[in-house]
Order: structure tokens, then C-alpha cells, then sequence
């Protein structure tokens, strides 16, 4: 009877201390919209950001503004660079991985400005040159870039006219360490490159 006793008593401490790790575990690996580490950001520009993601790989950030009416959004993915390099953040509608994908890159041109245009990926070895409005799958506007020397980081913004009529999307994002002949060069293909891809609910 003791024993039997001690027995559940054992068990009970296991399971309770199982279900504490468990649950701290999920608040350390869950991300959640709008974290306070993510929402507290000052952009040059002053722009304000209704959402916002800290993504899991690359120490990137993604803000972003979602207009249920017209289902598009506006973006600001922030990632960190050492201003020789590039970034990228493109959504891909038909699939999870790089192929597929539509994307906005951003790096700086051997003649000193920012260059930001949108690029189709349409094979794991893409040309990563500008695509045109006939080329695109859906519209994205409002291109542009900027380098916070400060905080050391790239910031591409966009505004994209979500395809379909739903808000969830399989997202990409990317950083490349070169730029070569002002196209952006291979980025590296283990840890964290080959990982940073997830789905995003813009309306939450």
C-alpha cells in the first residue's frame, strides 16, 4: 500500500514536472505577432507597423499592415547585414520551399545607391533579376530599401496584392553574404538558409 502510494506520488511529480517544461518550452519556441521585442522598432521613415514577426532562422523581422478589403499588405523585413550582402523576403503560394516563390530583394550596387526590385525564384538556381509587371504571378508596389548603419541591418518594403482571397501564405526570407555583378550571388545552402521558410496568417 506504501509502495503503491509513493509509486503515484512519483508519477504525479514526473508528469507535473513534465508538463512545466513542456509549457516553457512552447513560450520559448512559440512566436507570437506583435512580441514586444519586434513591436518597439523606430523606422527612419517613421512608419508605423500594425503586426509584426520575429521569424525563427537569420535573426530577421518581418512588420507588416493588412488591409482585409483590397487583401494586400505592406511589409518591412528587416535583416541583418553587413551592408556588402543582400536579403530577400518573397511569399510562395503554390508550395513551401524557395522554388516558386515571388520575392523582393534588396542589396547595394557597385555604384554606392540600394537597389530593391521584385525577382521570381523559379528554380534553386534562380537569375535573381528584376521580373517585370507581365512576369509577376500577383502585383507588388512600393519597392524600396534602406541600410540602418546603427542597428546594422537591411530593410526591404513592399506592398503586395495577396493572390487568392485568403490571408495565410507559405513565406521565404534569405540573405546572401555577395553580390557579384550587381546580381545577388548564392546564398549559403546548410543551417539556417536552408531552414527559413514558414506560413504567416497576415491577418493576425
Amino acid at each position: 500500500m506504501a509502495a503503491s502510494a509513493h509509486r503515484s506520488t512519483s508519477t504525479s511529480m514526473a508528469l507535473s514536472l513534465f508538463l512545466l517544461t513542456t509549457i516553457a518550452f512552447s513560450s520559448v519556441t512559440a512566436q507570437s505577432p506583435s512580441s514586444p521585442s519586434c513591436a518597439s522598432h523606430t523606422f527612419s521613415s517613421s512608419q508605423l507597423y500594425g503586426s509584426c514577426a520575429t521569424l525563427p532562422h537569420l535573426g530577421t523581422t518581418l512588420h507588416y499592415n493588412y488591409t482585409a478589403a483590397g487583401n494586400t499588405v505592406s511589409v518591412a523585413f528587416r535583416a541583418p547585414s553587413k551592408g556588402g550582402g543582400w536579403v530577400a523576403w518573397g511569399l510562395n503560394p503554390n508550395g513551401t520551399g524557395m522554388v516558386g516563390t515571388q520575392a523582393v530583394v534588396a542589396f547595394r550596387h557597385s555604384n554606392g545607391s540600394l537597389v530593391a526590385y521584385p525577382t521570381v525564384l523559379d528554380s534553386y538556381a534562380p537569375s535573381m533579376a528584376p521580373a517585370d509587371a507581365a512576369e509577376l504571378g500577383f502585383p507588388v508596389s512600393d519597392v524600396a530599401a534602406e541600410y540602418a548603419k546603427k542597428g546594422g541591418e537591411m530593410v526591404v518594403y513592399a506592398t503586395v496584392a495577396l493572390p487568392g482571397k485568403g490571408s495565410k501564405f507559405n513565406h521565404v526570407w534569405q540573405q546572401g553574404s555577395s553580390v557579384v555583378n550587381d546580381v545577388p550571388a548564392a546564398h549559403p545552402t546548410t543551417g539556417d538558409n536552408i531552414l527559413s521558410t514558414g506560413a504567416i496568417d497576415f491577418s493576425k
